[in-house]
């Protein structure tokens, strides 16, 4: 099933559409001539950007609160609005020893980064089936070795990458594309949140993986990779040993207060 997918006419939802890799997204697919559902927190930028894109949609959703991904689920479907494709891209992660980071929000991530995007998938699949649609996560670099003082982070990408691994080969015969999108340090908000001491190298551009994500679900891969430095490094991740690979993250990613 290597042929480029149809986007006009398609329904598509997207989390944490209202900036970054998310609002590229649906700014994308919305020229490809989809009809895109904006999901995200923030009313304000929903609306602006809804305004700007031909026929879209919105819905304001914390999905890191409990039932929010059900909630969301019903909502597209009373509008009539089941899903062709479903690019599941909110998420944050956070950067500091992980005793020092406050429970709360680790806990927030996880519910975030897995919970809601486990659960989205799980009851959009039946119409993504039906239309032989697919499945967009967004992973990381992060998610292709442990990663200290970004550990449950690294940990809920290294679940994304699995995940969406796994579904790939469980729903590919049946018609579904899923694609775990593993994007490096890119220029969006994410750094707002998490500190730009959580990144290192040249960030990259939201619009450049978006394209490369959108060919390689066009090409049905299972993941992708954005950047050769960055494949470099995952493939690193899979060939070296664990521990020196924790140990090299450690240096390079440690607070700047902490000791060596």
């Amino acid at each position: 099933m290597k042929t480029p997918f149809d986007f006009s006419q398609k329904t598509v939802l997207v989390t944490g559409a209202s900036m970054g890799i998310g609002e590229v997204f649906a700014r994308e697919l919305a020229r490809r001539g989809a009809k895109v559902v904006l999901i995200a927190r923030s009313r304000d930028r929903l609306e602006k950007l809804a305004r700007e894109l031909p026929g879209a949609e919105f819905l304001v959703e914390d999905l890191a609160a409990p039932g929010a991904a059900r909630r969301v689920f019903e909502a597209v479907s009373a509008r009539g609005l089941l899903p062709d494709l479903l690019v599941n891209n909110a998420g944050f992660g956070t950067h500091g020893r992980f005793d020092e980071l406050a429970l709360d929000i680790q806990r927030e991530a996880i519910d975030l980064n897995v919970g809601a995007l486990v659960e989205l998938t799980h009851l959009c699949l039946p119409a993504l089936e039906q239309r032989q649609g697919g499945v967009i996560n967004i992973a990381s670099t992060a998610a292709f070795q442990p990663v200290p003082y970004m550990a449950v982070y690294a940990a809920t990408k290294a679940f994304v990458l699995s995940f969406s691994e796994a579904l790939w080969a469980e729903y590919r015969p049946r018609g579904v594309r899923v694609l775990a999108l593993c994007p490096g340090a890119t220029d969006t908000a994410f750094f707002a949140r998490a500190g730009e001491a959580a990144s290192f190298g040249k960030k990259a551009s939201s619009e450049d993986v978006v394209r490369l994500g959108l060919k390689a679900f066009d090409d049905n891969r299972a993941s992708v990779v954005h950047g050769c430095a960055n494949y470099l490094t995952a493939l690193g991740g899979r060939i070296v040993k664990r521990e020196f690979m924790a140990r090299f993250t450690a240096r390079v990613m440690r607070p700047a207060a902490q000791p060596a």
